[in-house]
């Protein structure tokens, strides 16, 4: 009985280093960005971040109303959101798609960020307002939404700046700077109503959605 669970605690870690280092491979074909995005929205003052749980959920109304602002930024900008599913995920998918040029990383993502959130805990532990503990395994649930403490998360353990184009009327674009390490790529994501993430492109040069070249075991 014993052996038998040892080898299969063996193939499990030995699937999530695969996992890891299929996604490292697409991270690095990846990261050379030619920053189009960037230089459309240079004119921009970016907003400091604050690290927070979600709070704020909006009804359908306002929702509608933020999105309407969004995508009237869009256009002034020459922008275009690459739409991922609105299943709980979507932070995660986005940052995927930035990462991997598909969201169907997500899972990685997502696990990647919640080790960030384990292994580092004097970073996120001031900002969450209840216990720490739950609060990481609740994150590491798919379908859990994301917030502005995984964000950070995301930024810090994938050393990326990520900026965030938003619907917010007194807020139109916030940076994510990792905290103790220089940026090597900028993941560029639209965000809505406190609702939802896209991942965001050039209008010239957003690319044609597919699915990730995955191995069968992958996710």
């Amino acid at each position: 009985m014993g052996d038998s669970s040892s080898s299969t605690s063996r193939s499990s870690k030995n699937d999530t280093e695969d996992d890891r280092m299929i996604a490292l491979m697409l991270s690095e074909e990846y990261s050379k960005l030619d920053g189009a995005v960037g230089r459309r929205l240079s004119n921009l003052a970016p907003v400091p971040h604050v690290p927070r749980i979600n709070c704020y959920i909006p009804n359908l109304n306002d929702a509608t109303l933020d999105h309407q602002r969004l995508l009237q930024r869009l256009n002034v900008y020459g922008l275009c959101e690459l739409k991922v599913s609105g299943d709980g995920n979507c932070q995660f998918r986005a940052v995927s798609d930035q990462l991997y040029r598909s969201p169907e990383y997500h899972k990685q993502v997502r696990r990647e960020v919640v080790k960030q959130l384990k292994d580092c805990r004097s970073m996120y532990e001031s900002y969450v307002p209840m216990k720490y503990k739950r609060y990481y395994k609740r994150m590491g649930k798919l379908g859990e939404w994301g917030d502005h403490i995984t964000l950070q998360a995301a930024a810090d353990r994938f050393a990326a700046k990520i900026c965030l184009l938003t619907s917010f009327r007194d807020t139109c674009f916030i940076e994510i700077i990792p905290q103790y390490q220089a940026p090597k790529r900028e993941l560029w994501l639209s965000f809505w109503s406190e609702v939802h993430y896209n991942s965001l492109y050039d209008i010239q040069a957003v690319p044609v959605q597919h699915k990730a070249k995955r191995k069968h075991w992958l996710f």
